[in-house]
């Protein structure tokens, strides 16, 4: 039966869309992947290229083995198969910023084989999809054409940086479980340190293939979307190119097998060249480097250095802790936010450790989440210290601030970077937890209110709030609510 959750709806028919993505990642090493050159972002252009890198005569390639491990835990983190032989080829194409007219590559022998990634899906449900292969390759340069009217400038900084191409299956049936998808190999590499997922400087590229199809009918044309630099971008781009599309084949047309780029300015995916296939490169096996090959010693060693990952630490969260799966997802998403969640809950003196662990998750996914958005910040570069939430949620649960006040608390922190404790005894904001003073305040409440008090009393149940309003004020909110509610309930009664 087929199935109609991720089904369009066209003016002719039901469409299915098929989606399968190139993700180029980075590697996170000092050099590149077959020279010595720096790899720092952002310095000045053609300053960190070498012999090598601008294709001088009888210069030939060292391979990085910083490099091939990365690419081997990369491959163990997607679930994936490592190979134990693999093949550097020549992929031929000439481009100004490839002074020598090839980039040295993978193909029929990648260095990491099938795999999968397990996305999780806004209706609470997950999804496998499937990873093809990871292989090796370098990068190009980079040809600028907007600084002069008639003359391309290139910068050969990036060319030889290596990447890792990671080529998923076209599992992907919709825009939102592409962005998850990336979203979820973002985080699984940051966690390794095999890649630093940083989007804004190149870091992680991703090319989108996308097709559409009528349910039941053999795949249709794909379009190639390159080089899109953002999760946000690649929703815009898929939503455009579907539409795209549909509208082309609705109309009778035939979808060209093209490369398309991404204006973001305009929202629009804009035709690039036409799309090449494998043959079109040439592909042959690159005769000045030898077959990589690989020992199940230095794969399990590399093993051996694997980190808690995200679907592991998200599971132990919730079974520590007994967070919810969404609260839990959204703290491991991001590796910075999952250290300094879990170094509050360690450090908070909480006598019950699973109601403070709620508690501090419930704030940063809250009130800390909402100042970094307002700020512009992010959880690295903030004066919040998870000591400090820890404090201020110890300070509600021990009854020292209600949670009223733990706001206002929260923003004198944010703002000054001083203890909660501190701010607490600076501003006098400690809770009145004075059975005898609570109960003398409601006394001399009830008295200047004898006629709210009868008319409860004749069964006015709703005026139980506006005594409790009034016990708050006198008190600037820093009665306890739970001793405030219980005396009113007796001497209302």
């Amino acid at each position: 039966m087929q199935d109609t959750t991720n089904l369009i709806q066209g003016r002719t028919s039901l469409w299915e869309v098929v989606i399968g993505l190139e993700v180029h990642a980075q590697v996170t090493s000092t050099t590149k992947l077959f020279d010595g050159c720096s790899v720092t972002f952002g310095a000045e252009p053609n300053t960190q290229v070498g012999f090598f890198g601008t294709a001088m005569p009888g210069m030939l390639p060292v391979l990085n083995h910083v490099c091939v491990d990365q690419a081997i835990k990369t491959g163990l983190g997607i679930n994936a198969q490592i190979n134990q032989f693999s093949v550097f080829d020549r992929k031929n194409y000439f481009y100004a910023d490839l002074p020598c007219g090839y980039q040295i590559s993978q193909f029929t022998r990648p260095i990491v084989g099938e795999g999968y990634l397990d996305i999780d899906l806004e209706n609470g449900e997950s999804k496998r999809i499937g990873v093809t292969r990871l292989h090796l390759e370098m990068d190009a340069g980079k040809s600028t054409h907007d600084l002069h009217p008639t003359k391309t400038y290139i910068d050969l900084n990036r060319c030889g940086i290596a990447l890792m191409e990671i080529v998923s299956e076209p599992d992907i049936r919709s825009t939102a479980e592409a962005m998850a998808y990336v979203k979820k190999l973002r985080t699984i590499l940051r966690y390794l340190g095999t890649c630093d997922g940083n989007m804004e400087q190149g870091s992680l590229r991703v090319d989108a293939n996308i097709s559409l199809r009528r349910p039941g009918e053999a795949l249709g044309t794909r379009a190639e979307i390159k080089n899109v630099n953002s999760i946000r971008f690649l929703g815009q781009a898929v939503d455009f190119e579907i539409q795209r599309q549909m509208e082309i084949l609705e109309d009778g047309g035939k979808i060209a097998q093209e490369t398309r780029l991404f204006d973001a300015g305009k929202g629009v995916t804009r035709s690039m060249r036409s799309k090449e296939d494998a043959h079109d490169y040439r592909y042959f096996p690159d005769p000045d480097l030898p077959p990589l090959r690989l020992t199940e010693e230095r794969i399990e060693k590399i093993k051996a250095t694997l980190p808690e990952l995200p679907d592991a630490k998200q599971q132990r969260l919730m079974d520590s802790f007994g967070l919810p799966k969404y609260d839990a997802f959204v703290l491991v998403s991001e590796q910075e936010i999952a250290a300094f969640y879990e170094t509050a809950v360690a450090v908070s003196k909480a006598t019950n450790k699973q109601q403070a662990a709620k508690q501090i998750a419930n704030w940063l996914m809250g009130e800390v989440f909402g100042a970094l958005n307002r700020e512009g910040e992010t959880i690295e570069t903030m004066r919040l210290i998870p000591a400090h939430l820890a404090e201020l949620v110890d300070l509600i649960l021990d009854e020292t601030i209600s949670g009223k006040i733990a706001k206002d608390v929260f923003l004198k922190l944010w703002e000054t970077g001083k203890s909660p404790i501190q701010l607490v005894d600076d501003l006098g904001l400690k809770q009145i937890t004075d059975v005898n003073a609570l109960e003398s305040m409601i006394d001399t409440l009830m008295l200047e209110n004898v006629d709210k008090v009868a008319e409860y009393r004749a069964g006015k149940q709703q005026l139980f709030g506006f005594f409790v309003g009034l016990a708050m004020k006198a008190t600037q909110g820093k009665a306890n609510p739970a001793i405030v509610n219980d005396l009113l309930k007796k001497k209302l009664s």
